[in-house]
């Protein structure tokens, strides 16, 4: 997986991502605090009132003592004003962070991450984020020196779209399960592999540093944990204000697992016209593979959870087998009513291509944008880029079920969204639907 390679055609792609769902969770935000859904979902305020126990200066036991100011929210640092570089208490190793910035003309600065504490300087070891004025300095928006550039390695997609100095922009950085994907105001602007399944680097990564003025520092971008941190420059004027993060190789916060890795304890199967519901449906349609739930696709059918669920995060991460191509399943959430193919429930497609899309099944009471929706699909957001893994490659869906409303996250990225949806306890549900499929790592932190 490269970087991006996306032509200007693809701007008026993203002119209408950055006006739909997207902007509905930005204005949500306001742009700071946190709601109950993203404290369950394990994000974490970092210019809250207790900003200044979460920063402190690299190298140093607390928050810099000048330079840097916290005020309403906001984190800053003036030009010339000795602040030095901040880095989080906590270290990380998969992470998010979603953050607000407003640069001076001309200012320098970045957001590393997986930083150690070693060189003079967190860049020593941290690849950066980079936060750039690029009126300011001349810079060509797709140079690799640019703001929201993985720095001097990858560039951002022509589709950046920046906001002048004194403006504010939203950035996101996110690290998971090896791929790093940045975004500017809404646009996912870099996309590569970073590290394989193991942990070790890419061929591609370990190709890119040996090829950059990186490749003779040690530790350069192959630690597995480290901070986060932000630089400052010496010539940098920038503020802070939003920022959120999460540690995505932690649990939720009260999370229940729903699949051990071992059996399918607290679910069910139910194989339509093929056994019913059932043990011997169990076995028809579903296996534990080293850790995996494999869900066969033949016979149709799903399994469902023994339990009822009404408002929750679902976090889950899915793939198809390499081996034999593209496939269609789904996630059903507040299913209610017989077992049948298919019963009454709001769908979470995963058809190869699709997972973001919506299916309204046996006419849920739903609200969804009229210009994306025909008939009981609602399509997801378009975007510029494809938002799915290869085939064979691991993918997470964020699904939040929050009184009437419904988000799909699929890889970090809101694809939809529905209101006005019927509140009422229901099972959640992972189809059989023809292909094999491949799930891991389920787990949900209610919201009663």
């Amino acid at each position: 997986m490269s970087t991006f390679s996306i032509g200007v055609a693809a701007a008026a792609g993203m002119t209408a991502l950055a006006g739909g769902v997207l902007a509905q969770s930005d204005a949500a935000h306001g742009p700071s605090g946190l709601t109950p859904a993203e404290r369950a979902a394990g994000w974490k305020d970092y210019t809250g009132e207790d900003a200044t126990t979460k920063w402190r200066g690299y190298k140093q036991a607390a928050f810099p003592s000048k330079g840097w100011t916290f005020e309403n929210g906001t984190l800053s640092i003036g030009r010339g004003s000795g602040g030095g570089n901040i880095v989080t208490v906590e270290q990380f190793t998969d992470v998010e962070m979603d953050f607000w910035f407003k640069m001076g003309e001309k200012a320098n600065s970045g957001i590393m991450f997986r930083v150690a504490e070693t060189g003079g300087e967190p860049y020593a070891t941290g690849p950066e984020f980079q936060l750039l004025d690029d009126a300011g300095f001349g810079s060509a928006a797709t140079s690799k020196q640019s703001c929201g550039a993985l720095y001097d390695l990858y560039a951002p997609a022509e589709h950046k779209s920046l906001k002048p100095a004194g403006e504010w922009n939203q950035g996101r950085i996110r690290l998971r399960s090896g791929v790093l994907t940045h975004w500017i105001n809404g646009g996912r602007i870099v996309e590569a592999r970073l590290f394989n399944d193991d942990g070790t680097p890419s061929q591609e990564w370990a190709g890119k540093i040996a090829a950059s003025k990186f490749k003779d520092w040690k530790g350069f971008g192959v630690l597995p944990t480290g901070h986060l941190a932000v630089q400052d420059h010496g010539d940098t004027e920038l503020a802070l204000h939003g920022v959120k993060i999460r540690d995505l190789a932690k649990p939720m916060p009260g999370e229940k697992v729903l699949f051990n890795g071992k059996d399918t304890a607290g679910w069910t199967a139910f194989a339509g016209d093929a056994g019913g519901l059932g043990e011997g449906a169990m076995k028809a349609i579903a296996q534990v593979r080293d850790g995996v739930l494999v869900i066969k696709g033949q016979p149709i059918g799903y399994l469902r959870t023994t339990e009822k669920y009404t408002n929750f995060v679902l976090r889950l991460q899915w793939r198809f087998d390499a081996s034999k191509g593209a496939g269609n399943s789904g996630v059903l959430v507040r299913m209610v009513g017989e077992d049948k193919v298919w019963p009454k429930s709001v769908e979470a497609q995963l058809q190869s291509g699709s997972a973001g899309d919506f299916w309204n099944i046996d006419n849920v009471v739903m609200t969804t944008d009229p210009e994306r929706t025909r008939g009981r699909n609602t399509k997801k957001v378009a975007t510029p880029y494809p938002t799915e893994r290869p085939i064979g490659e691991w993918n997470e869906y964020e699904i939040i079920v929050d009184g009437g409303t419904v988000i799909l996250n699929v890889n970090g990225e809101e694809l939809n969204r529905a209101t006005g949806v019927a509140v009422v306890p229901g099972y959640i549900c992972l189809q059989s639907e023809g292909a094999e499929i491949h799930f891991r790592n389920i787990r949900l932190v209610p919201l009663d």
